[in-house]
């Protein structure tokens, strides 16, 4: 028999939009990819390893080189101290990370902190490990969260907050006053963070990312979760990172092992390759990305859109009503993509409850020429909604 939790889910909003786009030729600023196809001289690595290199089985926790890479970036760019032997794990992908951190530490019943807006995965793997989701409900147009809204939803039975920092779909890098007031709930209430921290590197303007791992009290009692695909814009290669302290690590390597057990070896050659030889593309990505960012945002606003601040990640947010759209984010978005030609996510399906109604994320890593058109048809799409049809 199928099993309950996972055969009665809906396809997430991001096939379900990106589906709609292929089908009508529309232009898909809803799921987070480039247009562009990535660094090139780690594309040829993974190719060369593929034609000249070693494919069978690597080590089940990654290869050393990529574990030594993984190592060495976070102790360059965020001043961390992992021993690459005991405490990086690689995965195939960030999302077989989180699942390896839930399946490996939840036990049933163990109550899990998550803040809405909140990734399609979180929910039910964590109901699959046996865990019990309690939600934190972020607003627009800040995100943010304060200790009474994180006590409310404690009990004793808590052992677990899930964070995602550069949050998406918010585009907000977390400030330092609301990470140190997590990790000081984490002390006191015994609990694990498991951090989500897969745009860490695309962080533009004034705005730095900081590993909740790095507080006082976190270093035992974080698990902290990267991607190689959102570092280099190589989102099809699945190539994630866990790091975490032994006690942890010994945990969420076993669950790994049952998991996927192991990554493709030429793309764990490419980004250790990567990650030790592209300080250039970490200093021009984010460059790139904010004037990308900047190019959809102005154009927007000159069509009447009321932009939301982006600080990270591939996305910013429009808030509908301030834009004199007085519809239902769902509901324009589908207007969009069926009318209008465009693609974008409601923010609403990224709540399990009390859902945000009012806002759309659209991805703006994408070559101009399709961020111009996505604006035409937007605009398109809101002198539609405006007429009433």
């Amino acid at each position: 028999m199928a099993n309950a939790i996972f055969s009665s889910l809906p396809t997430t909003i991001f096939e379900e939009m990106s589906g709609l786009a292929r089908a009508s030729g529309a232009v898909n600023l809803g799921q987070g990819f480039p247009d562009d196809p990535g660094p090139e001289a780690i594309r040829a690595k993974a190719a060369d390893a593929v034609l000249n290199g070693y494919n069978q089985y690597p080590p089940m926790a990654g290869l050393p080189e990529l574990r030594q890479a993984v190592a060495g970036h976070y102790a360059r760019t965020q001043g961390l101290d992992f021993d690459w032997t005991r405490e990086v794990t690689i995965t195939s992908g960030a999302t077989e990370a989180l699942a390896a951190a839930f399946f490996g530490l939840i036990e049933t019943g163990d109550e899990v902190i998550v803040f809405q807006p909140v990734y399609d995965a979180y929910l039910p793997l964590i109901r699959r490990a046996g865990g019990v989701p309690k939600l934190v409900r972020l607003s627009p147009p800040h995100w943010r969260f304060d200790r009474a809204m994180l006590e409310a939803a404690s009990s004793p039975r808590t052992r677990f907050v899930v964070l995602n920092n550069p949050i998406n779909p918010a585009g907000v890098v977390l400030p330092d006053e609301d990470l140190a007031l997590l990790a000081q709930f984490c002390v006191a209430h015994d609990a694990i963070a498991v951090c989500d921290e897969v745009w860490e590197q695309v962080v533009f303007g004034e705005a730095r990312h900081r590993p909740l791992i790095a507080y006082p009290g976190m270093r035992e009692r974080c698990v902290k979760v990267g991607s190689a695909g959102k570092m280099f814009g190589l989102t099809g290669w699945k190539v994630g990172f866990l790091c975490a302290a032994p006690a942890l690590t010994h945990a969420l390597a076993r669950a790994h092992q049952f998991l996927t057990f192991t990554t493709p070896p030429n793309l764990q050659v490419a980004v250790a390759w990567g990650l030790e030889n592209s300080a250039d593309w970490f200093r021009d990505m984010p460059l790139e990305l904010a004037r990308a960012h900047d190019r959809l945002a102005e154009g927007l606003r000159r069509e009447g859109f009321s932009v939301l601040a982006s600080q990270g990640t591939y996305f910013l947010n429009v808030d509908l009503p301030a834009s004199g759209i007085d519809e239902p984010d769902r509901a324009f978005c589908l207007r969009a993509v069926n009318e209008a030609g465009v693609a974008a996510i409601p923010v609403s399906a990224l709540y399990e409850e009390d859902p945000v109604t009012t806002i759309i994320r659209l991805c703006f890593s994408k070559h101009d020429a399709t961020l111009d058109a996505g604006i035409e048809r937007l605009a398109n799409a809101r002198a539609l909604s405006r007429a009433g049809g």
